[in-house]
């Protein structure tokens, strides 16, 4: 395969997460001063639209495998750009909850639907390294996306707002364009009787369920660079506040620097296994470093907090690599979407649940909280080995085999 697919897949993983951005630093502000809606109903209105999504990213998934990953991938695009530019029209909080759960099931079924993608455009030997450089182009754009939602908050107006909300849709349809001009992929999931046709057999298949849930738990990080540790910061430690900003950057910077010098060794089931159980060890003697900033002057506290980010880091980026290669090596190659689907969300449980567990563990409990949120890391990895291995039992030659290009459905 020549490496033009990968440009477009890179390119359209840059445009999205340029939106995505601004979008992110800005969309809490826009929905509470520009709309009028109360924080309350903003955090309860967008809890259900992730749980809409969870839901939804599975049959997306399906949908992928049936009709093709790149006609479903651009229609999704298209979606959440409908969705994003569609919070520009809606007032009050019915519409809002609507316009965010059609937002949060386009982006969890587009997530799975680029993965099934990935998995038919991508020698197997050559996905987890692709999925590290798409990574990488993730963080690059989101920061960058960033900075210029940055802009927006400095301009402080309803204009400027709703021009990040109007770039974010025009970056959604970059990414829709961009995905059309890749090769198609054949649609294999057969609509006939057979294997082929049972519904949502993922369901069905408890070993690799297991692997997703663990990973679910594996994703309890995901909360702890944008809700607890700023909050951490500011009421457990003598650290400056913004010191969580600089955590931040610490994290994109290194992730869209090495992910991809990470993701090198892992090349199969074993490798797999082995960095994530180095990745929940990493993330325990993280979890403790944060701890030992509990009480402690500027100067102390910021030097544990780096030192713990930095592990953090590490931690995050082996997990991220190891988790990408069991969800594609454990997933029939019928059924790449649908598999895809259910691994994908642990990333929205992550949301929904995440920010409440993470929360209630720290800054309720303290220092016992960091240890126990630390050790189910290493616990949940290391879990990870039996439950892959059955799964992995489960497949048969003609199950792990790739998908062929042909033609695909638009």
């Amino acid at each position: 395969m020549t490496h033009r697919p990968h440009r477009l897949l890179a390119l359209a993983q840059l445009a999205n997460s340029l939106g995505d951005g601004a979008y992110y630093v800005t969309s809490a502000l826009y929905f509470t001063r520009v709309l009028g809606l109360a924080p309350a109903r903003v955090g309860l209105g967008l809890t259900l639209a992730w749980a809409a999504g969870s839901l939804l990213g599975l049959p997306l998934g399906r949908l992928a495998d049936r009709r093709g990953p790149r006609g479903t991938s651009v229609l999704l695009a298209v979606g959440t750009s409908a969705a994003v530019a569609s919070f520009l029209l809606v007032r009050g909080f019915v519409p809002f909850v609507l316009t965010a759960c059609v937002y949060a099931s386009a982006q969890s079924g587009l997530a799975a639907a680029r993965q099934a993608l990935v998995a038919g455009l991508v020698p197997a030997g050559e996905r987890t390294g692709m999925l590290a450089r798409l990574q990488s182009t993730l963080n690059g754009g989101l920061a960058v996306g960033a900075a210029v939602g940055g802009l927006a908050l400095s301009a402080g107006s309803a204009a400027a707002y709703r021009g990040v909300l109007a770039l974010d849709a025009l970056c959604f349809l970059a990414c829709a364009l961009l995905l059309l001009r890749l090769p198609a992929v054949t649609a294999v999931a057969s609509a006939g009787t057979g294997a082929g046709s049972r519904r949502f057999a993922v369901l069905r298949d408890r070993p690799y369920a297991l692997v997703a849930l663990l990973n679910a738990v594996l994703l309890l990080r995901l909360p702890l660079l944008s809700l607890a540790l700023p909050l951490w910061i500011t009421e457990r430690t003598g650290a400056p506040a913004w010191l969580a900003s600089g955590l931040f950057v610490l994290n994109t910077l290194a992730v869209t620097l090495f992910q991809v010098r990470a993701a090198r060794t892992v090349t199969g089931l074993g490798s797999a296994l082995r960095v994530l159980r180095r990745s929940g060890l990493v993330m325990l003697a993280s979890c403790a470093v944060f701890a030992l900033s509990a009480g402690r002057s500027a100067w102390p506290a910021a030097a544990f907090l780096i030192t713990g980010a930095a592990l953090q880091v590490v931690a995050e980026m082996q997990q991220s690599a190891g988790s990408w290669q069991l969800s594609f090596d454990l997933a029939p190659a019928d059924r790449t979407g649908e598999y895809q689907g259910l691994f994908g969300t642990g990333v929205t449980v992550a949301r929904t649940l995440g920010p409440g567990v993470v929360t209630w563990l720290l800054l309720d409990w303290g220092t016992p909280g960091w240890l126990l949120l630390g050790a189910l890391m290493p616990v949940a990895s290391y879990a990870m080995g039996p439950a892959a291995r059955r799964a992995a039992g489960r497949r048969t030659p003609h199950e792990t085999g790739r998908p062929a290009l042909a033609g695909d459905c638009r």
